[in-house]
């Protein structure tokens, strides 16, 4: 199998910090290295943790505060200035291209590669992109301005064929595709035999979700419900709960709340304010309500086996 894995570049909230940058995420999955998010100093925590820039494909931008996308312009032009041919696709709030677009006119940069933008809808859950292997849904939280969450989830996986039972049961190659998508196969002989004693079960399907700046919003339960691992913001915690109401963020308890809800896998918090100089007040507030869950460190790799 392929690897999913996100490696956290920056898990700060609106002030960047000596502890923390603001947010960013490299998610490898399927051959494919996506950017989420891309907040100031990116590129700085791109090449601290030995990422390849040329090799990012899509960029996912949240939504349009500061903090996670003002990185994106040095980051474009940097591909640029390296001699980027292959294609860049952008998915982010459709206002995002005219700012773009503005500072290329007043750079008078004319960008080397092309820029395939898809606009995310911040009113409802919509497939934004998807290959043979992987789709990438996006699903609308609840911010100041707009703001979307992003689901990347790896498509079903075709049954594995025993060799072996091929010969000993006498079945022909040319059953192999109709057995690892699970039907039965005809042997030499024209008898069926069972699928069961031809394959091993398909790997299960895994999945991550990406819930930046977004207050205590129930309505996303249905969007990640079952999700293998979910990044949800806690800027704060719970003392700062009316701090929270009002700048449209959530507390540790809160997003552990909603993790505990959606009946998810494995918690990962971030987006922690610049007050706090550690984390360990988030995990103690989360893990009674969500047994399981971490706090987002740095230049760590979480993997999603």
């Amino acid at each position: 199998m392929h690897d999913f894995e996100v490696t956290i570049l920056g898990c700060g909230s609106a002030t960047p910090s000596l502890l923390r940058n603001p947010s960013a995420q490299l998610l490898n999955v399927a051959g494919h290295s996506f950017l989420i998010d891309c907040g100031e100093g990116t590129q700085i925590q791109l090449r601290k943790n030995a990422a390849k820039i040329q090799r990012i494909s899509h960029v996912f931008i949240s939504h349009l505060h500061g903090d996670h996308y003002l990185g994106l312009l040095g980051l474009l032009q940097t591909m640029h200035l390296l001699g980027r041919k292959t294609k860049l696709t952008l998915v982010c709030p459709p206002e995002l291209k005219e700012i773009i677009d503005l500072q290329n006119k007043h750079s008078q940069t004319t960008i080397v590669y092309e820029i395939e933008y898809i606009f995310t809808n911040p009113k409802q859950a919509e497939l934004v992109w998807e290959d043979d292997k992987i789709e990438v849904k996006s699903f609308p939280l609840r911010h100041r301005i707009n703001c979307t969450g992003f689901l990347f989830k790896e498509k079903p996986h075709l049954k594995n064929i025993i060799k072996e039972k091929l010969d000993e049961f006498n079945v022909p190659t040319s059953q192999v595709n109709k057995l690892r998508l699970g039907f039965d196969a005809i042997n030499e002989k024209g008898k069926t035999i069972a699928n069961d004693k031809l394959t091993v079960s398909a790997p299960v399907q895994r999945s991550y979700a990406y819930c930046s700046d977004t207050n205590y919003y129930e309505e996303i339960i249905e969007h990640i419900k079952g999700t293998d691992l979910v990044y949800h913001e806690a800027t704060f915690l719970e003392a700062e709960i009316e701090r929270a109401k009002k700048t449209f963020h959530s507390t540790a308890k809160q997003a552990a709340t909603i993790a505990s809800k959606a009946e998810i896998k494995q918690l990962l918090l971030g987006h922690f304010s610049a007050r706090y100089g550690n984390t360990d007040g988030f995990i103690i507030e989360a893990k009674p309500i969500f047994e399981n869950t971490l706090v987002a460190q740095e230049g760590q790799t979480y993997k999603i086996n």
